[in-house]
């Protein structure tokens, strides 16, 4: 194959490296062109070009991430992983590991990592690669890698949910949620949140977003079910999609722009986690990008016109 072939048969999985280390589509995709540029660069053919390309694409990442690390420190309220539709890598000998590895939860927890042990962990638990192959990825001996390695699986377990939901039964979950979400069924919303279920959005300051989570069922049930309706009313409507392996919807305005995307984290039969990302700046790879604050001060308008103004208490 020529070099051009032989990058393009990778290409899914330099990707599926870059953005489990970095949490961003387009942080991930420039990582995976600059691995191009290295490699178009080199005349002498390596032994194994997917060794050598892992390892470039690895070490890209975590001088970027390096980086990122001060920009996400300065971040404007919480910071989630730019939602992931669909995983260009596919394995089937290790798809559980592939699957439960991009899931914003998953992702989340990377975040405590260090960038050298969130590499190896990426290299070593997700794909697979032999202790020889991460410790050229990056540059430290064997024995490093697997001190790093057992840091980054004591953050990693000490993190994880003791159950795991069954796929099918959180497909059904998702449906019926997005079922109430629809009908602004309060009752029905409440069954299918845990009891101390949380509402986190991430809009950078960028996008309206909640001022703080929401916790309790109660309150994410009926925060829910007054929401959609108020933005329903504008033509903002939602697809349900798998978000990062998870269910979880893509929310668009009339004109078909997004808005934003809902990620759902499903456990042992209820909704743990509703995570809005609303920042524009992580939603234009999906498409085009919706006005936010446009569609709230129409919001607005609306409820003016529609809800009855509160009337004043008076003293009996």
């Amino acid at each position: 194959m020529s070099k051009v072939e032989e990058f393009e048969e990778l290409r899914p999985l330099l990707f599926s490296i870059a953005y489990r280390i970095l949490g961003s589509v387009g942080e991930a995709e420039d990582a995976v062109q600059e691995t191009w540029l290295r490699y178009d660069g080199l005349v002498a053919r390596p032994t194994s070009v997917k060794a050598l390309l892992s390892a470039v694409v690895t070490r890209i990442s975590i001088d970027v991430l390096r980086s990122a690390r001060v920009r996400r420190e300065e971040y404007v309220g919480p910071w989630f992983p730019e939602p992931l539709l669909s995983d260009p890598y596919q394995d089937p000998a290790r798809s559980v590991e592939l699957a439960d590895s991009v899931s914003m939860a998953a992702l989340l927890l990377l975040e405590r990592l260090s960038p050298l042990e969130r590499a190896v962990f990426v290299l070593r638990e997700v794909f697979g690669f032999g202790f020889d192959e991460v410790a050229a990825a990056v540059e430290r001996s064997e024995a490093a890698c697997r001190q790093l390695l057992v840091r980054a699986r004591r953050h990693m377990e000490a993190g994880r949910p003791r159950f795991e939901a069954v796929r099918k039964e959180r497909e059904e979950l998702a449906s019926r949620f997005f079922d109430a979400l629809r009908e602004g069924d309060v009752a029905s919303l409440r069954e299918l949140l845990a009891a101390d279920v949380s509402m986190v959005s991430d809009g950078g300051g960028k996008a309206p977003q909640l001022a703080r989570a929401v916790i309790g069922a109660e309150n994410v049930a009926r925060l829910l079910a007054v929401l959609f309706p108020r933005i329903a009313r504008i033509d903002v409507a939602f697809e349900p999609h798998e978000v990062n392996g998870q269910p979880g919807a893509i929310f668009r305005d009339r004109d078909g722009k997004v808005l934003h995307i809902l990620a759902l984290d499903v456990l042992d039969g209820q909704i743990q986690t509703v995570r809005s990302v609303i920042n524009p700046d992580k939603l234009g790879h999906v498409g085009p990008v919706a006005d936010a604050w446009a569609i709230d001060r129409e919001v607005r308008q609306a409820r003016r016109r529609t809800e009855p103004p509160q009337q004043p208490a008076t003293a009996s």
